[in-house]
Parts: C-alpha cells; sequence; structure tokens
C-alpha cells in the first residue's frame, strides 16, 4: 500500500483545556510481500509524511502501534506479511451542539466578541463524557436566543481554552471572521494573558522565566511533562512568574503566558519545584511543604475542602479588537473560594508570628 498520511494525528494539543481523548484507527494494513526486514520506527517514517522519528517512537512506546495483535518495540522489524494497526489519541468531533440555558457570568459582549468569567468546573468544550453543560453549549443557547435563525456554535466560538478546574477570563468570537482574527493574535503570542496561582514552597526569587518544551507523558498520555528541545517531544513553552505575597509554605503568584500548551503553567510550576496547590493531576493535592504537626494538616485539608481544585485563575486578558483594531483589557476578580483560601493562610501567618 501507498497510502500518504499527515503526521497531524501524532502531534500535541495545544489548547489550554486539557484533552479528553479517543482511540481511534490512524492506519490498518498488511506488509507487501517482498518486503526487506526493517526497523518499524523507520518504515512508518517513510510510510508517515512530515513524521519526526521521534513522534514515531513515542508512539510505538505509547502501545500505539501493534504488528499481529501485538505491541512491539521500537527496533522490531517488520516482515512480509505482518499485519500493521497504528492507533492515534484524538478529541472527537462533536457533532451537534446542543443549546442549553446555562447562566453565564458576561464581562463585556458586542456584534464581535464576547468574553466571559468562566466558573469552576465548566468544562470548556463538549467531548467524550462532556456533552452537555460546557461553555459551547451555554454560548450557543445565548446566541440562538439574540438570532433565533442563527447557526449553532459550530462556526463560530472559542478561540482558546482554560482547564476545567480553573476559573477566569476566557474569550469567545461572534463570527467567523472575528474567529479567524482573534485565532491569529493567539498564534503570534500577542494576546496578553496573565493568571494567579496559589504554588506549593517559598518561592526562591521574586520572579523567573520558565523557558521549556511541553509534550505528553511518555507514559502517562492525561498529562504532560517537559523536554529538552532535542528530545523533539514537546513544544516551546514560556512561563514568566512574578510574586504576589508570601505565606510561609505556599505563594500566591502572577504567570503571563507567552505561549498556551495544555497545562502549561501547572507543568511548569511543578517543574520548578512549586506544583499548583491542590492541584490533583501534577501531585499538589497532599502537604508538600510545611509541618509535621495534625494541626497543619488539617489546616491544608480545610483549605483543599474550600477550594476542591488547583487554584488557577485566568484574571487578566487583553486583545485587539477584531473589527475596531482598539485593544481591550478585562480583569477578573479571583472567585470566593480562592479568596477563603487566601484568607486562611493570611491568618494562619499571622498566627505564626504571634
Amino acid at each position: 500500500m501507498n497510502t500518504e498520511i499527515t503526521n497531524h494525528d501524532w502531534d500535541d494539543d495545544e489548547s489550554d483545556d486539557e484533552p479528553i481523548l479517543e482511540k481511534h484507527v490512524l492506519m490498518d494494513f498488511v506488509i507487501e510481500k517482498g518486503q526487506e526486514p526493517l526497523r518499524i520506527d523507520k518504515y512508518l517514517m517513510a510510510k508517515i509524511a512530515n513524521i519526526t522519528r521521534s513522534k514515531v517512537q513515542q508512539a510505538i512506546d505509547d502501545g500505539c502501534v501493534l504488528v499481529n495483535d501485538k505491541i512491539i518495540k521500537q527496533n522490531y522489524k517488520i516482515k512480509p506479511d505482518d499485519h500493521v494497526v497504528a492507533y492515534t489519541f484524538r478529541e472527537p468531533i462533536p457533532t451537534d451542539i446542543l443549546p442549553e440555558d446555562i447562566p453565564l457570568d458576561i464581562v463585556y459582549e458586542d456584534d464581535e466578541v464576547l468574553v466571559i468569567n468562566k466558573p469552576y468546573g465548566m468544562v470548556a468544550h463538549p467531548g467524550h463524557g462532556n456533552w452537555s453543560g460546557t461553555v459551547v453549549n451555554a454560548v450557543s443557547f445565548h446566541l440562538q436566543q439574540q438570532n433565533p435563525n442563527r447557526d449553532q456554535l459550530q462556526r463560530v466560538g472559542l478561540v482558546h481554552r482554560i482547564d476545567k478546574d480553573t476559573t477566569g477570563l476566557l474569550l469567545i468570537g461572534k463570527t467567523e471572521d472575528a474567529v479567524t482574527k482573534l485565532s491569529e493574535q493567539f498564534a503570534a503570542h500577542t494576546v496578553q494573558r496573565l493568571y494567579n496561582a496559589l504554588v506549593w514552597g517559598d518561592m526562591e526569587e521574586n520572579e523567573g522565566t520558565v523557558d521549556t518544551y511541553i509534550g505528553r507523558h511518555e507514559r502517562l498520555r492525561k498529562i504532560f511533562d517537559v523536554y529538552l528541545a532535542d528530545d523533539e517531544k514537546g513544544k516551546h513553552a514560556i512561563t514568566h512568574y512574578k510574586v504576589l505575597e508570601r505565606f510561609n509554605y505556599v505563594t500566591l503568584i502572577e504567570c503571563k503566558l507567552e505561549t498556551g500548551r495544555t497545562h502549561q503553567i501547572r507543568v511548569h510550576m511543578k517543574h520548578i519545584g512549586h506544583t499548583l496547590f491542590n492541584d490533583a493531576t501534577y501531585g499538589g493535592d497532599r502537604v508538600l511543604k510545611g509541618t509535621v504537626f495534625s494541626k497543619y494538616k488539617t489546616f491544608v485539608e480545610n483549605c483543599f475542602k474550600l477550594m476542591p481544585r488547583q487554584a488557577l485563575h485566568a484574571k487578566t486578558l487583553g486583545f485587539v479588537h477584531p473589527k475596531t483594531g482598539k485593544y481591550m483589557h478585562f480583569e477578573s476578580e479571583l472567585p470566593d473560594d480562592f479568596q477563603k483560601v487566601l484568607e486562611r493562610w493570611n491568618v494562619y501567618v499571622k498566627a505564626k508570628k504571634l
């Protein structure tokens, strides 16, 4: 077979929202008679257009390539009549988006753009296991009420995402032209995005920059990890951070994104030893810094109950309006759960000084 495919399906997701993935068959074929023994990774590199060897090898290591119904290693040598199946993990494409009457906290709206304040626990876009109750469902209903004859949100919509359990500002385009122009700004890294995060530990420096490559974890596909540029396993990610307030064992920081990789802030903070407070995905939902006293452990657990999610809030959003060309700037106050946890830590620190 001479089928040629692109490497898009083995690329990493660039969104800010945690991808929900489904397994799909990417290739299914039988090796031709007369084929000389050849390493499977080299064979697939020749068969898939514009793919790097590292991506092929990562797919093999992830168990996404089977030969004769068995998981193989990178150095497996193919032979005639081998049955090769390659799988890809990708987000399912929604068919119909159901408008749902879900309240939206609208920060700003005109004919071109919509800025909302996303609450904790709300998924941005429909996907496997989350076909309803999402931002897209809510916005679809909102737009339908404005114009009952309007198409649903498949044609317009989100130009970026934030995680289900992250709160804060989210930008939606209301026309195809707006979506295109806003997406171009995100691609060019000209959109201003500032996040507030509470992280474990007392930051050594008042400000700094994390500059790495981020890609899917080699074994656990739902999380991401840091790689070197030479690994060819990730995409360039830059996060600038600045200390806002210190609470002995945790620190409130501001993060400025230059890029928008999946879980970028969460991965970068873990990488430098300051995992986000109560980030269960990356191990921040247990006591990482502090004392061994049971009262302290109880104090932290009570904070977890107050804010049962990672302490991350999309606070600032700035972009150029797609029609007027005017610079737009928006701020979002920390939600109640975040503020209450900060108040608890503030009281704790003051009590320790007495």
